[in-house]
């Protein structure tokens, strides 16, 4: 970033976060989408819910048509503040309910955790949460979260690998565009993972969350540590909801679970 760098976007003087979509009236609600990806992830929930809300998506940093600054980090700190700095800018009135899917789960978490008065409701959608295996009493348990691992750090060491696999998983999702690493967010992808999703405190950041918590999540979604789900699940103020046949994808069934939740908050 020019000008200042980074630090002048925290001060409200670099690019803005795109937000992709703000339309309709009545209780606001924040829909922020996960790792590799933009605001289409929502493409099947915000029909159902437009008529009755006031729908804003925004793309994180270093995704979507949001600016990636080359001297970010993409800490999980880093994509809080400039979520909340977009946030401001919309001059939403009255508390609003943040949605996040996947990576923007996590990013959410921390959101509400920091800031407990903006928020009336939290849904998390497939949140990849982990815990410290020092945690996790089941050998089986800490096996099967080392092989996230394992998997993460072979993905973020073979760029060419990487975005070949995710061109191919692209052309078979069911929305368009869903899935993007690319040479332009190489960068933000891989220090998203290392920096947000491997290292996080998102257990911890819950137990600090003062409205309501949804947690939705399908039952196929392979990029879920089971341990992580059974742990939020059980956390005061977590209603789960377990989508049958569900993947990591929102599609119609789990957007329609979405939608019910965020009603709820009205």
């Amino acid at each position: 970033m020019r000008n200042g760098g980074w630090l002048s976007n925290l001060f409200g003087l670099g690019p803005r976060l795109h937000v992709a979509h703000d339309a309709g009236t009545g209780p606001a609600v924040v829909l922020i989408h996960g790792i590799a990806s933009s605001s289409v992830t929502f493409e099947r929930l915000v029909p159902l819910i437009a008529g009755r809300h006031r729908v804003v998506a925004i793309d994180l940093l270093g995704f979507g048509e949001s600016p990636a600054p080359p001297d970010a980090q993409y800490t999980i700190e880093e994509h809080v503040t400039a979520l909340a700095q977009a946030i401001r800018r919309l001059h939403i009135r009255g508390r609003f309910v943040l949605v996040g899917h996947s990576m923007g789960a996590l990013i959410a978490a921390r959101y509400a955790a920091t800031r407990p008065r903006a928020l009336s409701r939290l849904v998390l959608v497939s949140p990849p949460i982990y815990v410290a295996q020092s945690e996790l009493s089941a050998a089986r348990e800490r096996a099967t979260q080392g092989l996230y691992f394992r998997a993460y750090e072979y993905l973020r060491a073979n760029k060419e690998f990487t975005i070949r696999a995710a061109a191919t998983l692209a052309r078979f999702a069911p929305i368009k565009n869903l899935l993007d690493v690319s040479e332009r967010n190489w960068r933000a992808f891989v220090l998203s993972l290392e920096k947000s999703v491997e290292t996080q405190t998102t257990v911890s950041d819950l137990t600090a969350v003062r409205v309501p918590i949804d947690l939705v999540w399908g039952s196929l979604d392979v990029f879920l540590a089971p341990s992580g789900i059974r742990i939020v699940s059980k956390l005061r103020g977590v209603t789960a909801h377990r989508v049958d046949a569900g993947d990591h994808v929102i599609r119609p069934r789990m957007a329609r679970v979405i939608a019910t939740a965020i009603d709820s908050a009205s």
